[in-house]
């Protein structure tokens, strides 16, 4: 456990992703009063949101061959300088179309980011570690979360709705200093000629491993989980409680910060469950869980159930996807090709982006059209997808 705590990991990966974090998050409520002001509709006020993830999506493949060709230490410095160069511009935005290129280009940001770090993680922490080192990432990750909005409130209350992007990317800048001076880029193994000229060895393979099975497999299951958690991450069962059962902000609110506080420990013991026991130990479960408890909320909504029931499957179902927070990363790091893991979790983001950015469209479509029935039907059936193909096709 020395080595997952030690200082090096401290000060290169959980430092940075809780100031990464706390920034974005003091952005969270400044963002929609901030794109109301430039007089743009509801609809189209929402686009913010949109701009951000088309960005992560379309940087993913470019980014992990970044990585393999020129190295993780540059990426990972650069990703949040982007996102810090364009909180700033947020700030000073002209216009809405401004404002959303400057967004698009912190989505690319936090991709770089989010790719060189797991590429890190697979690199450096052994098999027996991986989890836990991810677990406390992802739980410094959800304190930022939860943090940073109430902060990001009170400073755009007391100052100006453009302050908190100012405070994002000066998080985003202190995020790289110890990058900047810590990681290094791994070297060739003895009898190897190491390629000086971009900072990291050649790879021999190409995209061959593209084509092995389990691979394959891998990224289908990844698009499903995509696919059943998007809609989830993005609070479509919030807009389900205000709309059946007409709650308010405060009860969403309150739903949500149990949710965080149960949340955090739960990811912390997942990821001593993978490390001990493998990682389909904590797959299988979490996302078994999230189809069974969208199974009952399916039916809940056929049958109109009260509103307690809806609350004990919500925290359910927030609880599985802590159970599920960063576990295919970690089976993900396991399964990646030595001389191509920056290519790979270029595909690996690419591919969960595609689904977590599809989810939400495809929910309220369904609910829209067939009932919200239908709608929790699909997320609980992509879920049983995610269980199947790993229980069975993909190795541990």
């Amino acid at each position: 456990m020395s080595r997952i705590l030690s200082r090096h990991n401290a000060l290169t990966l959980y430092i940075p992703s809780l100031t990464l974090a706390l920034g974005q998050g003091i952005a969270v409520p400044a963002l929609p009063t901030y794109a109301r002001s430039f007089g743009v509709t509801f609809a189209v006020a929402s686009t913010v949101l949109v701009a951000f993830a088309v960005g992560s999506l379309l940087a993913g493949l470019p980014t992990g061959y970044l990585v393999d060709r020129i190295g993780r230490r540059r990426v990972i410095i650069a990703g949040p300088v982007l996102i810090a160069i364009a909180s700033f511009l947020v700030a000073v935005a002209q216009s809405f179309p401004e404002l959303l290129v400057y967004r698009f280009l912190a989505g690319v940001g936090q991709q770089m980011w989010n790719i060189s770090r797991v590429t890190i993680v697979a690199e450096t922490a052994a098999d027996a570690q991986r989890g836990r080192q991810m677990s406390i990432m992802t739980a410094l990750m959800s304190v930022g979360t939860i943090l940073g909005p109430a902060v990001g409130g009170v400073i755009a209350a007391v100052w100006d709705v453009r302050i908190p992007f100012i405070f994002y990317g000066v998080l985003a800048l202190i995020s790289t200093l110890p990058g900047a001076l810590l990681i290094r880029d791994p070297v060739a193994p003895p009898g190897e000629e190491p390629d000086t000229s971009r900072g990291t060895r050649r790879n021999a393979n190409g995209w061959t491993w593209l084509r092995a099975q389990p691979i394959i497999l891998f990224f289908v299951a990844l698009f499903f989980a995509g696919m059943s958690r998007g809609a989830l991450f993005s609070g479509s069962l919030n807009f389900y409680a205000v709309y059946a059962y007409g709650v308010g902000a405060e009860t969403i609110g309150f739903l949500a910060g149990v949710a965080s506080a149960i949340g955090i420990p739960i990811t912390l013991v997942s990821g001593t469950v993978m490390d001990r026991f493998g990682r389909k130990a904590a797959i299988i479960p979490g996302f078994s869980l999230i189809a069974g408890s969208l199974g009952l909320m399916m039916v809940m909504a056929l049958r109109g159930g009260p509103f307690t029931v809806f609350v004990v499957l919500f925290l359910a179902v927030q609880a599985a996807l802590t159970i599920t927070s960063g576990a295919l990363q970690v089976l993900g790091s396991d399964l990646a090709p030595p001389d191509a893991r920056g290519r790979f979790f270029g595909v690996w983001q690419t591919v969960n982006q595609a689904g977590t950015v599809l989810s939400p469209s495809v929910f309220a479509l369904l609910s829209a059209t067939a009932g919200a029935p239908a709608g929790f039907a699909y997320l609980g059936l992509a879920a049983a997808v995610v269980v199947v193909l790993i229980a069975g096709f993909v190795p541990d």
